[in-house]
């Protein structure tokens, strides 16, 4: 099976690159979804290469759907980054509870595989520990309206979905995990090279706080996608939403 190919990947996106395609969005989609012509002017005018010019556009930006974030972030364009001096410290806790309900890895843990994949046997944090990692610096973009830049390694997912004999024409990948969060994404970004099932974190293993075992980092899309955590990973043709997806964050993502 032979992964797509993915030359002439663009850089990372600037505000002049995206405005024609933020005002065609706004005229399509982002109005019919209650996004005022403030809002829309707001994230048309910011600079996406500072942490006031993002932070000032998602308020407006977390109202858009995964297709709509699909055309900010498009699949051929890697999302910025960073040096090292630029990671923040210190990096903020985030998740959909408090800190003090952190989850401890579970001592049986493996990664469990299913759908349209050859080989689901499950996986040990030792054997992926094993595989060719890559490290990122790219800034996480959470939708509750701040950012941060943080320093993640892994294995790219469209590695790992290869060696396991995943169905590259399946629509969705599907994240499960034991903190009882779960999220999904399209396959076209499974397959984008900047994502990555991450292992480390500021060049150390994963912590609890952090996602440990493993979790999805994910720089091409808004923080909700990157799931910390991971129990079970799935390869499927039917939508099959998320926590956020299922309280309306992706509008279209089923269709």
């Amino acid at each position: 099976m032979s992964l797509p190919r993915t030359e002439r990947i663009k850089p990372s996106v600037t505000a002049d690159e995206i405005r024609p395609e933020l005002i065609g969005i706004g005229r399509r989609s982002a109005l019919m979804r209650g996004l005022s012509l403030g809002g829309l002017a707001m994230l048309t005018g910011c600079d996406l290469s500072t942490h006031s010019g993002v932070d000032a556009a998602l308020w407006a930006m977390m109202r858009f759907d995964d297709r709509v974030q699909a055309e900010l972030f498009s699949r051929k364009r890697l999302a910025q980054t960073y040096p090292v001096s630029a990671v923040t410290e210190p990096f903020r806790f985030n998740a959909y509870y408090q800190e003090w309900q952190v989850r401890e890895m579970p001592p049986d843990w493996r990664l469990e595989l299913s759908g349209r994949i050859t080989e689901k046997a499950p996986w040990t944090i030792d054997k992926l520990h094993a595989l060719p990692r890559e490290t990122q610096i790219t800034r996480h973009i959470c939708i509750e309206g701040w950012s941060q830049i943080g320093q993640w390694s892994g294995v790219p997912l469209h590695a790992f979905l290869q060696r396991v004999g995943a169905d590259f024409k399946a629509r969705y990948v599907s994240f499960k995990c034991f903190d009882g969060y779960s999220t999904s994404i399209d396959m076209p970004s499974a397959l984008h090279p900047q994502t990555i099932l991450a292992l480390d974190f500021l060049d150390k293993p994963l912590g609890p706080e952090w996602g440990a075992p493993v979790r999805l980092r994910i720089p091409t899309k808004l923080g909700y996608k990157s799931a910390k955590n991971i129990q079970a990973i799935a390869v499927t043709n039917a939508y099959p939403g998320g926590y956020w997806e299922d309280q309306g964050y992706d509008w279209f993502s089923g269709s």
